[in-house]
């Protein structure tokens, strides 16, 4: 993935649909990615991308 992409999901207009830090983040991000990078790749960008953006892991229980 490109910096601009990153951008673009992380803080752009796709920060809006993935609605990060609100429950079910991860799994609308891996519904927008998969379309893009297929399912293995997008599991593993969207897990970073929701560590980095909320500070937790999926899956961590402090998670909303």
């Amino acid at each position: 993935m490109t910096n601009s992409l990153e951008s673009y999901w992380k803080a752009g207009e796709g920060s809006a649909k993935i609605r990060w830090g609100t429950p079910g983040d991860w799994t609308r991000c891996h519904r927008h990615l998969t379309k893009h990078v297929g399912d293995d790749r997008a599991r593993r960008i969207c897990s970073q991308w929701h560590h980095d953006q909320t500070g937790m892991w999926p899956g961590d229980n402090r998670n909303p």
